[in-house]
């Protein structure tokens, strides 16, 4: 490279841009990279040429360093911060007309406000920045001479490839790993990545997760929102916040809802004064901590339980944890929903502790079960059968398989002052029970199917649409003429309309005549965003049957 050529040159060569912001394009930056005595190095204008001495205009900001080669300053050594290694800082390019002195120039220590450069600029012109962070310096160097360089930080990136970057112009969340062309940098599972596409337009801001096939999850798609303690104090506060405008009588709530509220793989729960959430991806569980501050600041007065024993962690590479995060987490919490009051098992029940998901879904059984013999299939600790109890029903019988989940019906029951006899418990499978009863010729006048997840992938799609027409063939021919069908699923793999086909067949196959007087869906607390059609989960339908 010949002499003279000015740093302004330089960068304009190398791409880079005044003012310019890292992450809209493929760019290197090097924090704390050191050099041997021999690399050449570019001061800005007006910076000291022996080290130590005052640049011009910064009269003593430098005075009293000692000269170095290579290194920082005795007790000046740099150290990694934790949040800049997550997120990566925004720079504006460096300016400087200064010539280039010669290669066998002694180092100099210059202030400079940073640079940003694209990673495939020309081999022969490759460089780093280096300083003295306490003090603001940085040098540039070039690679061509006799150099050593340590912690060279690189912009974790996601490079789109052609063509699949549609979904993020629609403000989907996931990218899937069969969209992305590259991964620039080492990003750790979990780190915050940019997004580009491949003409290096900044497109999101994700979390990345190697081991998942959906390897980001966006957390923005502003270019100046960064992702830090604040932002997760800030989504949260905002996401609880519009649970307060919604009109329900309940005091427990879902807070926060993954993706919906944009703040992919959380989910918080409230129960009364104990907060339950789960990190469900490598993106959550890297920002623990933040998210645990965040809770503490804005429920000072709340218990805090982790309850990250789900089997989707596994596919993120995560293990499944259990924890007390904060003050005393009582054996069992008691909630009031609807006129209803139940005890939650917070600790080790279904999800986080119940269904909240179903609390619209129970009212409206409440409501159509006044004078009803009422059987609740899959019925857990017994929500849909005490709101038929609350709603005027005759007699309600619970069905499930756990024997601990129908203990707890029984004190719920009690703690509701329904009359022992006007609740039965089965504890068994349904599809067998429900044969069995078809055979004795037993009836009912309204009959709820809750059943648990039956699609887990598109593989088992097949089995799980046999499973949901086995047991509602089993109920259309335990219902008496007039009565009332609440069936669910809560598979986001089943679509509505293929749902609604399966119960159709099941009917037609029974020889029993349906219509839907109702659908059903999740509460309002569990949004679903417009651009995540995924988080419309759960689907129902109340059908009156001739």
């Amino acid at each position: 490279m010949p002499r003279g050529l000015g740093l302004r040159r330089i960068l304009r060569l190398l791409g880079a841009k005044k003012g310019q912001k890292i992450g809209h394009a493929s760019r290197e930056r090097v924090r704390f990279a050191t050099a041997e005595r021999g690399a050449g190095f570019f001061p800005r204008p007006g910076s000291p040429a022996v080290p130590g001495a005052a640049p011009a205009g910064n009269s003593g900001e430098l005075q009293g360093q000692q000269s170095w080669s290579g290194h920082a300053p005795p007790g000046h050594e740099p150290q990694p911060d934790r949040a800049e290694n997550r997120d990566v800082h925004q720079q504006g390019a460096e300016d400087g007309q200064q010539e280039m002195p010669s290669c066998n120039a002694a180092p100099k220590i210059v202030r400079s406000s940073g640079a940003i450069f694209p990673v495939d600029a020309p081999r022969g012109l490759t460089y780093v920045f280096g300083g003295l962070p306490v003090h603001g310096a940085q040098a540039l160097t070039l690679r061509g001479f006799p150099l050593r360089i340590k912690d060279i930080i690189v912009d974790q990136q996601l490079i789109i490839a052609a063509g699949r970057e549609k979904s993020l112009f629609r403000r989907h969340p996931w990218i899937f790993s069969g969209a992305v062309a590259s991964v620039k940098g080492r990003p750790k599972s979990g780190q915050t990545v940019d997004v580009l596409g491949q003409n290096s337009q900044w497109l999101a801001r994700a979390a990345f997760s190697p081991k998942s096939q959906i390897q980001g999850r966006v957390w923005t798609f502003d270019a100046d929102e960064r992702i830090d303690a604040e932002f997760f104090l800030r989504r949260i506060g905002q996401s609880a916040a519009r649970r307060r405008r919604l009109e329900t009588e309940s005091d427990a709530l879902r807070l926060v809802q993954s993706e919906s509220d944009g703040l992919p793989g959380l989910i918080l729960d409230r129960y009364a004064a104990v907060l339950v959430f789960q990190l469900l991806t490598a993106g959550a569980e890297f920002w623990r901590a933040e998210i645990i501050a965040a809770l503490r600041t804005l429920f000072p007065d709340d218990a805090i339980l982790e309850r990250s024993d789900v089997d989707v962690r596994a596919k993120e590479g995560l293990a499944e944890r259990i924890e007390a995060v904060h003050g005393e987490i009582p054996e069992l919490v008691e909630i009031r929903e609807n006129g209803v009051r139940l005890l939650v098992d917070v600790r080790s029940g279904h999800k986080t502790g119940f269904y909240l998901d179903q609390r619209d879904s129970r009212l409206a059984v409440g409501r159509a079960a006044a004078g009803a013999e009422v059987l609740n299939c899959f019925s857990y600790t017994g929500g849909f059968g005490l709101a038929a109890l609350r709603g005027g029903a005759k007699s309600v019988t619970q069905l499930d398989a756990s024997a601990p989940a129908l203990e707890l019906a029984v004190r719920n029951r009690a703690l509701n002052g329904f009359a022992p006899d006007s609740m039965t418990t089965v504890c068994g499978d349904a599809f067998q029970i429900l044969r069995a009863w078809r055979k004795e010729g037993r009836t009912f006048d309204l009959i709820v199917l809750d059943p648990p997840k039956f699609v887990d992938s598109k593989a088992s799609l097949t089995r799980a649409a046999r499973g949901y027409k086995d047991v509602n063939l089993c109920a259309f021919h335990l219902l008496r003429p007039g009565g009332r069908l609440f069936t669910f699923s809560c598979s986001g793999l089943m679509e509505d309309t293929l749902f609604q086909k399966i119960v159709a067949d099941a009917a037609l196959d029974a020889g029993r005549t349906g219509r839907i007087v109702r659908r059903l869906t999740q509460a309002p607390d569990h949004p679903v965003e417009l651009a995540f059609p995924e988080g419309a989960y759960l689907k129902g339908l109340e059908i009156e049957v001739e």
